[in-house]
């Protein structure tokens, strides 16, 4: 679903945010249940039915004018349910979010590495989103961008939906400068500055993307800020923002991220995060120039990446 979608779907619920948390739904296409009770058992297979009955008994999912439905009740097809997710368990995220600006149209934030940018999967209070919408009591913030849930960084948010297609229109067009940082092993061998450019693809194993032959259709500057003998801090100016691209364009170069757990070798999937290993992946700053009122923004983290033995200027 597209960011703006999300927005009208929010301020359209007839379920309110609640706790930073907005409404999810779902829709009943046309089958052949006998119940809605056989339709959400089938729809939601990882729920016990149990679990989905007592949910239902709640009042815990309702229709488009907001009335509790019955589990046991006839299934009626072309219709929306509204109800709010749930997440067995989340491990808290044990750092802080601080608020880099705000006005009445913009929030920009310095995410700390572990918090996931905005709910999916296993991720829903323990994310970006969730935490500034109940924290600052903003129902209606979307986010203009993403970061992976290990990167840190510079994060913005629209405030007012009324602008929000402006600046998205900003981050689609490429007008946005973006600046990381990583740490990496150092290369001495190769050229600096580089352009790294490959075309990029999914593996089809847990998100993961790769290199394959073909016409480029992602592009990356990389520059080297220091180094020492074992590793260098680099900066990275993503030129196209493809999925993970920072990411394979350093495994590529020989030069996989500290702390990395997906490149260049998937590690197997823990249950809780390594708090003291995060990786070294920093959205350093973005620029733009503000399509409201034509000034230049530009923000940047306050945050400092872990690992830096590094001795040598270049």
């Amino acid at each position: 679903m597209k960011p703006a979608n999300r927005v009208k779907m929010t301020a359209d619920a007839p379920l309110p945010v609640r706790d930073g948390i907005a409404p999810s739904r779902v829709y009943l296409p046309r089958g052949q249940w006998a119940s809605l009770g056989d339709f959400l058992a089938a729809r939601f297979p990882h729920v016990d039915e149990a679990g989905l009955r007592r949910r239902v008994a709640q009042g815990d999912l309702v229709d488009t004018r907001g009335r509790p439905v019955d589990f046991a009740g006839p299934y009626v097809p072309d219709q929306w349910l509204w109800y709010y997710r749930e997440v067995p368990h989340e491990t808290p995220v044990p750092f802080d979010l601080p608020v880099l600006y705000q006005d009445d149209r913009l929030l920009v934030v310095d995410k700390p590495h572990f918090l996931a940018s905005t709910p999916g999967g296993r991720y829903l209070r323990e994310t970006a989103l969730t935490r500034l919408r109940a924290a600052l009591d903003l129902p209606l913030l979307t986010p203009m961008h993403r970061l992976d849930r290990e990167t840190a960084g510079v994060l913005m948010f629209c405030i007012d939906p009324a602008y929000r297609g402006a600046y998205q229109t900003l981050f689609q067009s490429r007008q946005v400068a973006k600046t990381y940082e990583a740490i990496a092993p150092w290369r001495p061998d190769l050229r600096w500055p580089l352009r790294h450019c490959s075309r990029l693809r999914e593996t089809g194993r847990h998100f993961t993307m790769c290199e394959v032959p073909g016409e480029p259709d992602s592009e990356t500057r990389i520059d080297v800020l220091s180094h020492g003998a074992e590793l260098a801090l680099y900066r990275l100016q993503p030129i196209t923002g493809r999925k993970h691209q920072l990411r394979v364009h350093m495994s590529a170069l020989g030069m996989p991220l500290v702390n990395d757990a997906y490149y260049p070798i998937l590690r197997p999937y823990a249950d809780e995060d390594d708090f003291s290993k995060p990786l070294q992946l920093l959205a350093r700053a973005i620029r733009f120039v503000d399509p409201m009122d034509g000034r230049e923004r530009r923000f940047q983290s306050r945050r400092v990446l872990q690992c830096r033995p590094l001795a040598v200027g270049v």
